[in-house]
């Protein structure tokens, strides 16, 4: 039986990271958050640099196997006017289901980039029933948004096979039972630009595989 093991790691940020705007709420909205007013969160840093929301991926190392699309959904949801997570990870032919938590219309828009991959504009009544989207092509990031709500994004990473995760707050990802081989694994920050890569090799046990992305 061959082998697997599973590849971990922490991100951090070298560089200035850019200060985070305060979200142009509109009335309604503003209404639903009491406190602190809601900011952007283009860049989520710990005390050590740790850097959140960045997603991790195989891209070399799997070409010719094929992996059918898992059965659970993957989930978005619209709390407060913002979409919560702001980036997840999905599969080519998975479900992906949004809700929304809010007590104000939305409509939820895709905009993928990926020729093939069928762009949808659908109004979402308050507190209303989900949308499910799929698509068939990978793509890293497939964008949604609110036009209702210009400041509403979310981002999915979606790729065709399950080696994938994003890291939380502490900068730390697990991407769970990579069958032996030689990989390149990319970590990709949104804002961040270009993705960047490592090779791996897995011979069963476990690697450690850790990554400094420069802010932009």
């Amino acid at each position: 039986m061959a082998s697997a093991a599973d590849v971990v790691g922490k991100i951090t940020v070298t560089g200035t990271v850019p200060a985070e705007k305060d979200l142009p709420l509109d009335p309604k909205c503003g209404e639903l958050h009491k406190g602190a007013k809601p900011t952007t969160t283009f860049y989520v840093v710990g005390p050590n640099k740790e850097l959140a929301d960045v997603f991790v991926h195989i891209t070399k190392g799997l070409e010719g196997k094929k992996f059918d699309a898992p059965a659970g959904n993957v989930v978005l949801d619209q709390v407060g006017c913002i979409y919560v997570p702001y980036v997840t990870g999905a599969r080519t032919g998975q479900n992906i289901e949004v809700r929304t938590s809010d007590p104000v219309l939305h409509n939820v828009h895709p905009t993928p980039a990926v020729a093939g991959n069928k762009e949808y504009n659908k109004a979402q009544m308050p507190k209303g029933q989900p949308l499910m989207f799929t698509w068939d092509k990978p793509e890293v990031f497939l964008k949604f948004k609110c036009d209702v709500h210009p400041w509403m994004f979310a981002y999915v990473g979606l790729v065709d096979h399950p080696f994938f995760a994003v890291t939380g707050k502490d900068g730390t990802f697990t991407i769970k039972n990579l069958p032996d081989g030689k990989y390149t694994i990319d970590a990709y920050h949104r804002k961040a630009g270009k993705p960047v890569s490592k090779e791996i090799e897995v011979k069963g046990g476990r690697v450690t595989v850790n990554f400094e992305i420069p802010a932009a």
